[in-house]
C-alpha cells in the first residue's frame, strides 16, 4: 500500500481589510476604504481593485466576473474583502 501525505490546510488571519464601497450612479462608482494591514501593499491591491471596477456598475454582467476576480486575488494575499453594493444581496 502506498501511503500519500495529507496536506492540512491553515486557516490564517486576514493581514489586512479592505471595504468595497458602491457609490452611486455617476462614474467613479467605487471607494476603497484600508480598515488595516500594511498600507502599501493595500493600496496595490485598491489600485488593481480600480483598474477592474473604476467604470462598472454592480448591474453590469462584467461586474460579477470582475468582482470574483477581485475575491480571488484578495485569497491569495490574505486579504478580507468587505462589500458593500447599498443594497441587501441576499434578496
Amino acid at each position: 500500500m502506498s501511503q500519500v501525505p495529507t496536506i492540512e490546510s491553515e486557516v490564517l488571519e486576514p493581514v489586512g481589510h479592505v471595504q468595497v464601497i458602491y457609490l452611486g450612479p455617476v462614474a467613479p462608482h467605487w471607494e476603497c476604504r484600508m480598515v488595516y494591514g500594511d498600507e502599501e501593499q493595500i493600496q496595490a491591491f485598491v489600485d488593481r481593485i480600480d483598474a477592474r471596477l473604476r467604470f462598472l456598475p454592480p448591474h453590469d454582467p462584467q461586474f460579477r466576473r470582475n468582482r470574483e476576480r477581485v475575491n480571488r486575488d484578495a485569497e491569495r494575499e490574505n486579504l478580507l474583502v468587505e462589500w458593500n453594493l447599498g443594497y441587501d444581496e441576499e434578496s
